[in-house]
């Protein structure tokens, strides 16, 4: 079985869906059915795979292939705006990549996923004003040094143009940034890699499978190629972190937000707290 917290959080974010686009009850019925049949049944436990048969099936149900796009488009906004407030700061910083580093975690709060609302501005202050709880900075910085190539894994819309800031920051020549496959919750597409203008900072690909996390088993060959090849990899908030901490693979720096309660018990930190973790 799922752990009970996340069936919670699943059932949560569709009834918000449910609402947004007036579903019916007939429709709700067959989609609350479908969901009874794969959290408490024996297709899998594995919350990521969950998500991606929920949205898959709810996107059928109403007929349409983003229901997040709004808040996307949205969050993509909101972040180019805090792009152009926060990137002369972080050049005249005395230290630019923590500064970068620390607004990357903090756009990891863009998540409706996991939430309705948020505060980006809160949370980059409160950022700001914290130390990690799980530091692996210092190790990170010294890794993208080393490293000839660098796979970046990314989450969110919104999210996305923090990445952005802080591979520039980075200055390094070989970055591959990879977005999902389709649309799932609110996690990067090609889509959103356009509208901020990705490219002109990494070289993007897909990972060619549409569950809100890297599931390896599932990704594209040309991704796997990268994957396998990569130096370093940067994996960034909790969906790619459940794919991809059973492997303690010491290429992998995870960056995040703690978001909830059951996140927070497996890597023995608090709810809300920063990390940069790595098995290196």
């Amino acid at each position: 079985m799922v752990d009970e917290r996340c069936i919670k959080c699943f059932l949560r974010t569709y009834e918000r869906l449910f609402e947004k686009y007036n579903v019916s009850e007939r429709h709700q019925g067959f989609f609350l059915s479908f969901f009874n049949h794969i959290v408490k049944g024996n297709y899998t436990n594995f919350a990521p795979e969950i998500q991606r048969n929920l949205n898959r099936t709810f996107c059928r149900l109403i007929g349409m292939e983003d229901p997040f796009s709004q808040e996307k488009e949205d969050s993509n906004r909101i972040a180019l705006e805090l792009y152009d407030e926060w990137k002369p700061k972080v050049i005249e910083s005395n230290n630019p990549f923590n500064l970068a580093l620390k607004l990357a975690i903090a756009g990891n709060i863009m998540d409706y996923g996991a939430s309705t609302s948020f505060d980006i501005h809160k949370t980059i202050d409160s950022v700001l004003q914290s130390n990690f709880a799980i530091d692996k900075s210092k190790e990170l910085k010294q890794g993208l040094l080393k490293a000839k190539q660098v796979l970046y894994l990314g989450d969110n819309a919104g999210e996305i143009v923090f990445d952005k800031l802080f591979i520039e920051t980075t200055q390094h020549g070989n970055i591959t940034y990879a977005v999902k496959g389709a649309p799932v919750l609110n996690d990067v597409t090609m889509d959103d890699a356009n509208q901020v203008n990705m490219h002109c900072s990494a070289n993007v690909i897909s990972n060619g499978y549409d569950a809100p996390s890297t599931i390896l088993s599932h990704c594209s060959d040309e991704f796997l190629r990268i994957y396998n090849s990569a130096d370093l990899i940067i994996s960034k908030g909790q969906g790619n972190l459940e794919g991809l901490l059973d492997t303690k693979d010491p290429r992998i720096f995870f960056l995040l937000m703690v978001k909830c309660d059951l996140i927070a018990e497996i890597l023995e930190v608090k709810k809300d707290d920063f990390v940069v973790h790595s098995f290196s």
